[in-house]
């Protein structure tokens, strides 16, 4: 059994992974590659046939899936995929020609940006750098003083007769650094921890418990590794020893990619090659999307919350109705509550002239209350267990009555479950909220034979396939609010960390997890403003908001109410200013989501995927960029102070006060409540609006250009009309700025500029223009 804190009761969940078994003292340990053989080679690698130190004959298949991508498959059936596989492929590979050599002691096979060097006996496989210099390489096996492993080389493991798992192990430099492994709530540098790829209702964000596992890291040595598995590999990262990532994949075969880079950013396109590029959500999901909270509501209510949105000025696009739409007890059966929504089509074109779209709160379970359940039951539209009998589990942990899970691997009950969403995106609804989906128990049998293994993990994506697919065949779009997710999760945007706490310490770990996820190829990301269990102070509540407006994507919910209005005068203000803000960031933020989209580089990044080069970039987890140009540092402590680092390679001009920092030094900051620690790049030219009540469709229109420094700077301008490249060019007392697009400049302005180092004339499309003076970024500064 795992260590559990002494006094602290057992947390038992519905779907607990299963352990891998412990070697009593004595037992025979893994069966290694020691020695192998060419069996041959074609134009994308080469096949080599090995013999374990048990005496089973392994195929070990190496070739290059792409520039920079070798992939490494060891397996006994040369055919062997991974048992998720039955349902849906994780990684989409495509052969690609590589550069293949054999002598008598080595195999090379060169995929561009890195080499596989294959020696044959004893075995060892190393990747190696275009220039020859080691990128990365197996560990052999580290054997202690009393002659005991320490770690599991390439190979696989037995107990019983029977095999348990794969695994490989590479050699760790004492300063490599680690991140990735999906949403993770831990410290950003991995090393040091053990990784499981099991989606876990993670009760809260600070635990290594994860909604949303992928199987891939960067290492700050320029590559990054993927595991072809939706069964629940474990990496240890450096925990058992210091020296050594070890990979354990309990399926029928270990299939990894190494993938180049050097940089972060070409690693996680790479990563989009094999897996898929993300899916841009619809322009107004970037606004603002308000909750009823979790607690019963009506139509009069919703109403209500919009007439009071909308008086109060209070910018927004989304309102989300939580469970109680439905009929407590009924959850997630998919109907209105008619008592307390009498008439939802009405409500839902109300709401609509009033400029809203609305997301319903769904699930993949049925509580066996519901007047929907004997006749699904009976048609078998649920998981089963081994007897048959259909799984009741306790997916709530409790809270609410036990429910059975829609089995989506059964056409029947897709067909029987989108009939269910459709009438309600014909009415008029625009997006669903995927909650849950990690409950599937590890004992459970699908209808297409998968074991709740097998399945756990892909049914998120399977489920958020299902809604997506739906939601595109009425509403025109595949977006969705998804808690649960695996690799290739990407093509579901947006996704939300889940029920974290409304505590100081849990806003810091949030944002850990937002930081990691998208490291690990997912670039729309959000959490719930204010945090969702309990009621914030309304000091916490505002800080909360200032860091959701700076999100990727920003929604206020919680288990009570996150309504502006219900906390004091002075919190309701400095939150929506915080929205303001944010609307009126709208064109920076839009282009930033297309880059994001097209790149695969996340909108929120860590700072080591624009300066990889920074050792402390590779550390510092409680800030980031938003896009490229902005630096935030949100406040995570009641007193307002906390350090900010400035990444070198740029200097920042502090967005409050225009004081201009250089990169690469630390700073001990205190922010009054009305702003936050935000940071502008010297030579930033920022796009912005006049904040309005939503989003809208339509190109932006009287963009301000503020150029900061008024220095040498670019950018593009991504809108719906097409995208405009911006240039600022400083010559002597001249500033120039050349816009070539269809963006709708309506005036400059200058920030960070003092009488000094202020241009004499400014033109714009070489015409002299009056350059506007730049009101700030918050409430206190005009």
């Amino acid at each position: 059994m795992p260590y559990r804190p002494p006094l602290v009761p057992y947390e038992t969940f519905v779907a607990d992974p299963p352990d891998l078994p412990v070697r009593a003292p004595g037992e025979s340990g893994p069966a290694v590659v020691s020695r192998a053989e060419v069996a041959g080679t074609d134009a994308h690698g080469a096949t080599v046939k090995a013999v374990l130190a048990d005496g089973v004959t392994a195929v070990v298949r190496v070739d290059a899936a792409g520039d920079g991508m070798i992939r490494v498959r060891l397996a006994e059936d040369p055919q062997a995929r991974s048992r998720s596989a039955r349902l849906m492929p994780l990684v989409h590979p495509r052969p690609h020609p590589a550069t293949v050599t054999v002598d008598d002691r080595q195999v090379r096979v060169d995929a561009g940006a890195v080499i596989a060097e294959i020696r044959l006996d004893p075995w060892h496989i190393r990747f190696l750098r275009p220039d020859g210099s080691l990128l990365l390489e197996q560990d052999p096996g580290t054997v202690d003083i009393s002659g005991r492993r320490r770690t599991l080389p390439f190979g696989h493991s037995t107990t019983d007769g029977v095999r348990v798992a794969w695994h490989e192990s590479f050699v760790a430099p004492g300063d490599e650094r680690f991140v990735g492994f999906g949403e993770k709530f831990t410290p950003l540098d991995k090393r040091g921890q053990r990784a499981l790829m099991w989606n876990f209702d993670a009760f809260g964000s600070e635990s290594d418990r994860a909604h949303k596992n992928i199987p891939f890291y960067l290492s700050n040595r320029g590559y990054g590794i993927l595991v072809d598995s939706g069964l629940p590999v474990q990496f240890d990262v450096c925990q058992s020893t210091h020296s050594a990532v070890q990979i354990l994949v309990p399926d029928d075969l270990l299939d990894y990619y190494v993938l180049a880079g050097p940089t972060p950013a070409e690693v996680l396109d790479r990563l989009h090659q094999l897996t898929g590029q993300p899916y841009l959500p619809p322009r107004w999901a970037f606004g603002t999307w308000v909750s009823s909270g979790f607690y019963p509501d009506s139509q009069e209510r919703v109403l209500e919350r919009a007439r009071r949105i909308r008086e109060r000025d209070i910018p927004c696009d989304v309102l989300h109705l939580d469970c109680y739409w439905q009929v407590a007890g009924n959850w997630s059966d998919l109907r209105w509550d008619a008592e307390a929504f009498p008439d939802p089509a009405g409500m839902l074109r109300t709401l609509t002239e009033q400029g809203f779209r609305v997301c319903l709160w769904m699930n993949p379970y049925l509580m066996t209350a519901s007047p929907l359940y004997a006749e699904a039951d009976a048609a078998g539209y649920f998981l089963r267990r081994a007897d048959g009998s259909t799984y009741v589990a306790d997916v709530w942990h409790g809270s609410y009555p036990a429910s059975a899970i829609v089995d989506l691997t059964n056409p029947a009950a897709v067909d029987w479950f989108t009939g269910l969403l459709r009438p309600l995106l014909q009415q008029g609804v625009a997006v669903f909220k995927t909650d849950f989906a990690e409950g599937v128990p590890a004992d459970a049998m699908a209808h297409n034979g998968m074991s709740g293994v097998e399945l756990h993990n892909v049914y998120a994506l399977l489920f958020n396939d299902v809604v997506a697919a739906v939601t595109e065949e009425v509403a025109g779009h595949r977006a969705v609010w998804a808690r649960s997710s695996y690799l290739g999760g990407q093509r579901h945007s947006a996704q939300w960390s889940g029920d974290v706490n409304a505590t100081w310490p849990a806003l810091a770990s949030t944002l850990r997890g937002g930081l990691s996820h998208g490291l690990s190829g997912v670039p729309f990301w959000s959490h719930d403003t204010g945090g969702f269990h309990g009621t914030p102070e309304p000091d916490l509540y505002v800080r909360w908001s200032q860091f959701g407006a700076l999100s990727p994507l920003v929604r206020l919910h919680g288990t009570t109410s996150r309504l502006p209005w219900d906390f004091p005068a002075e919190a309701e203000r400095l939150a929506v200013a915080a929205l303001r803000l944010r609307y009126r960031l709208m064109p920076y933020l839009w282009s930033a989501a297309v880059a994001a989209a097209r790149t695969g580089v996340p909108m929120m990044r860590a700072l080591l995927v624009d300066t990889p080069q920074d050792p402390t970039a590779w550390t510092t987890d409680l800030q980031y960029r938003l896009g490229t140009d902005l630096l935030v540092a949100p406040v995570t402590d009641a007193s307002g102070e906390r350090d900010v680092y400035l990444p070198v390679g740029d200097d920042w001009f502090d967005a409050a006060t225009g004081e201009l920092y250089p990169g690469g030094r630390h700073l001990r900051v205190r922010s009054p409540l009305d702003r936050m620690p935000l940071y502008v790049r010297r030579g930033a030219v920022l796009p912005l609006v006049a904040p309005e009540a939503t989003v809208g469709d339509g190109p932006f229109r009287n963009v301000t250009l503020v150029s900061w420094g008024a220095a040498d700077g670019d950018t593009v301008v991504h809108d719906v009309d097409g995208d405009t490249i911006v240039e600022a060019i400083r010559d002597g007392d001249e500033l120039r700025i050349q816009t070539r697009g269809p963006l709708l400049v309506g005036q400059l302005a200058l920030a960070g500029v003092g009488e000094i180092d202020r241009p004499a004339r400014s033109l714009l499309n070489g015409a002299a223009v009056t350059v506007v003076p730049f009101a700030g970024f918050f409430p206190a500064q005009g």
